[in-house]
């Protein structure tokens, strides 16, 4: 049997990759490209530093999903800013014009990842420091035993 060394490329390949393979066929390439690219530019947050941000008041928890799907269950302290209007809607709760927070720290979050890399790299185009994504699945946080609120 053949031995194969895994480089850092590879691995990147099989982080960024996979899990796109599942959107194949469901949506245009450009798309997958535009997410993988997002999450590539983003930091990234570890559900540990996710669950603490819960009970932190500074730290934003933005679950960019659309306003019926927060309604049908979100997680406890979140604020819910749509993926398609943040670029908009941010402004306000940071304070413009008088007292912008440019650096207000946030968690985004949204179904499975993809809204809330573009959200985030959206944020960031624009100026803003500590936006982080998570990796967190809404499917898996509910198994894991983590409770949603309505």
């Amino acid at each position: 049997m053949k031995k194969y060394k895994l480089t850092q490329r590879m691995v990147l390949l099989v982080v960024f990759t996979l899990p796109f393979a599942v959107f194949a066929g469901k949506y245009p390439q450009a798309l997958i490209d535009a997410v993988a690219a997002a999450k590539k530019a983003t930091p990234v947050v570890t559900l540990e530093q996710f669950k603490t941000a819960i009970d932190d008041p500074t730290i934003w928890i933005v679950d960019v999903r659309e306003p019926d799907e927060f309604a049908a269950g979100h997680v406890r302290s979140a604020i819910n800013i749509p993926r398609g209007v943040i670029e908009f809607k941010i402004w306000k709760k940071v304070g413009y014009p008088d007292k912008t927070n440019m650096d207000q720290k946030m968690y985004l979050y949204c179904k499975v990842g993809g809204r809330c890399a573009l959200a985030a790299k959206a944020l960031r185009d624009l100026g803003f420091t500590e936006v982080y994504r998570t990796e967190l699945k809404i499917k898996e946080w509910i198994e894991a035993g983590n409770a949603l609120v309505k």
